[in-house]
């Protein structure tokens, strides 16, 4: 074989030389390219898998959410504290009463949340449930499936799809099942939501790049929590399977059944950490197109093998060439020049390559820009959401006030209380700016104050002290101070048999406006209040506090703190340090 080849002549030898480098280097070059490729697509394929996961996890969670607060804001409902106190005292001469005054609040729920198909409140003496609904007086309620969760200790759990067997209709539901939040101790007493089951599917499914078919809702013990689409896991009771779902919250794995390869995304539920969402996709599936270009690499290593034989080392250098510089423009680029561009007099692939290696740049480019531009939005948005976060009991209290006081026919402070509630929203909404002058934030906490004065009348005075008139020019951050005076009367004189007193002082030092709300309440634990504001976890003790705190830093940052003080019944206050914007 040595001897043959030493006799072929330089031009034969060049060609063999020429076809094997070609096809070696062709073939190498696809095998990269195609391990590369689908090494890639599997990266994207799972973060893009687990970008939409968690989003769906989090719309859900955000459905369970507001599902577990509706249900709560109906038991802070009078009508439901006098149905607590009958069950407590076992009085069931006022069950009709109780049952005609739940209706408003129940109905109130159905409109709050649209999801939710019917209420059940179980209580010793008699259920409450909204007469719209058909109970289906055939099934007991503890001779359902919820009586399995009876002696839970769980204050809140959610129960699987299941048919309603409460409510006629046998339509597909998932439960919430409560104990009751109440001032009496009551026993035996349970709240029933069922929730349709289509409303907790579009919420999951609506915003999905992928078929629902690929996508499972699955309890830790690999039932199916809710079907969302046709399809089913056949591996959702391998125990190895689940376990590897339960290594972290939310991630992604490969696993393999049968000797078929899958990639498995998963999301686990803050709401209910019992249920995670679940995506599974055939890597074969996945990979689909990389095969057709692994093809297509063959092909061309073909006809470049001929072309090898044909043309010879001045052709090689004429091709080269444009690929030569090609790949100058590539070391450019990974130095970090994205200005480099390709141009070339010909028209063939290479060039075409290196007009998408143009666009390239220019998507790298212009996709950097978006990334800045969403980080910026992100932080508004982020801003936004907090500042959006206002209690609406606060605006139940109110109203009612204003229905109880019309009808006592004080129209005077109707009027008075209606003003005060537009300007309180008026000065909030601030024409859609996040920065608002100090003199409009004080008028805002003054409306604030003002209508709490009429919903809880005797219980508290306030002040207001600015040291400096100078300082009511300054721009501030909207409703930073509005939080911390419903702190104050909801936390702080509740259990006061005194009168409460609210002061608020303005004072600048340095380059600093400083803005303190001092109160003669029941004070709290300043070192836990203050541990808990600043975790990213929300708890209901600084629920306001952490508003405030997490609102003050994506404005300002570091340069903006939050300072608790307490001494019980005679000084509590917060102080809040700003960077003035003219100093």
């Amino acid at each position: 074989m040595t001897t043959w080849y030493y006799r072929l002549s330089l031009r034969r030898r060049l060609w063999i030389s020429f076809l094997l480098l070609t096809v070696f280097s062709i073939a190498v070059t696809g095998m990269m390219s195609y391990w590369i490729a689908s090494r890639s697509i599997e990266k994207e394929a799972f973060v893009s898998s687990q970008n939409t996961l968690n989003k769906s996890s989090r719309v859900l969670d955000e459905k369970l959410r507001h599902i577990i607060v509706t249900t709560s804001s109906m038991m802070l409902s009078d009508a439901f504290k006098a149905a607590m106190q009958d069950a407590f005292t076992n009085n069931t001469a006022s069950y009709y009463t109780r049952l005609s005054s739940m209706q408003t609040p129940l109905e109130q729920m159905k409109l709050i949340e649209p999801s939710i198909k019917s209420v059940l409140i179980y209580t010793p003496v008699g259920e409450l449930y909204a007469t719209t609904d058909l109970r289906n007086s055939q099934n007991r309620f503890k001779d359902t499936l919820f009586s399995r969760y009876l002696d839970n200790t769980e204050r809140v759990i959610w129960v699987e799809d299941h048919e309603d067997p409460l409510f006629l209709g046998n339509q597909r539901v998932i439960s919430l099942v409560m104990k009751p939040i109440t001032d009496v101790n009551v026993h035996d007493v349970y709240v029933v939501v069922n929730v349709k089951e289509d409303a907790i599917r579009e919420a999951v499914t609506d915003d999905l790049l992928e078929p629902a078919d690929n996508i499972f809702l699955m309890a830790a013990a690999g039932e199916t929590v809710l079907p969302l689409g046709s399809g089913t896991a056949s591996f959702q009771q391998d125990p190895a399977f689940k376990k590897l779902l339960q290594d972290e919250p939310r991630g992604f794995f490969k696993y393999s059944v049968a000797g078929s390869p899958y990639l498995v995304n998963y999301s686990r539920l803050t709401m209910v950490d019992k249920w995670t969402l679940v995506s599974v996709q055939a890597q074969s599936d996945l990979l689909r197109q990389v095969n057709k270009i692994k093809m297509t690499t063959l092909l061309i290593m073909l006809g470049c093998a001929v072309l090898a034989l044909l043309l010879s080392n001045v052709v090689s250098s004429l091709l080269l060439k444009p690929l030569h510089k090609l790949q100058g423009l590539m070391k450019k680029v990974e130095q970090s020049n994205l200005e480099v561009r390709f141009s070339s007099k010909y028209e063939d692939e290479v060039t075409q390559v290196g007009l998408k290696f143009n666009r390239m740049l220019e998507q790298i480019a212009s996709l950097i820009e978006d990334v800045k531009e969403a980080e910026f939005d992100k932080r508004k948005m982020e801003v936004k959401a907090l500042q959006a976060q206002i209690d609406p009991h606060f605006l139940y209290n109110t109203l009612n006030t204003i229905i109880w006081k019309s009808e006592a026919s004080r129209n005077q402070e109707v009027t008075e209380m209606i003003a005060s509630l537009s300007l309180l929203f008026q000065l909030g909404l601030n024409g859609g700016n996040e920065m608002t002058t100090l003199a409009k934030e004080i008028d805002h906490v003054r409306q604030y104050l003002h209508l709490q004065q009429k919903c809880y009348e005797g219980l508290f005075d306030y002040t207001v002290e600015v040291e400096d008139e100078a300082l009511l020019e300054e721009q501030v951050l909207k409703i930073i101070l509005q939080p911390l005076v419903e702190n104050s009367i909801l936390h702080g004189f509740q259990e006061m048999e005194g009168l409460g007193a609210i002061r608020i002082s303005v004072t600048s030092s340095g380059s600093f406006l400083r803005l303190r709300v001092e109160d003669n309440g029941a004070g709290m634990d300043v070192q836990a209040v203050e541990a808990d504001m600043r975790l990213e976890q929300t708890h209901k003790k600084s629920y306001a506090l952490r508003n405030v705190y997490g609102r003050l830093r994506l404005y300002y940052g570091s340069e903006a703190d939050i300072r608790l003080y307490s001494e019980p019944y005679v000084s509590t206050s917060v102080t809040l340090t700003i960077p003035l914007a003219s100093r």
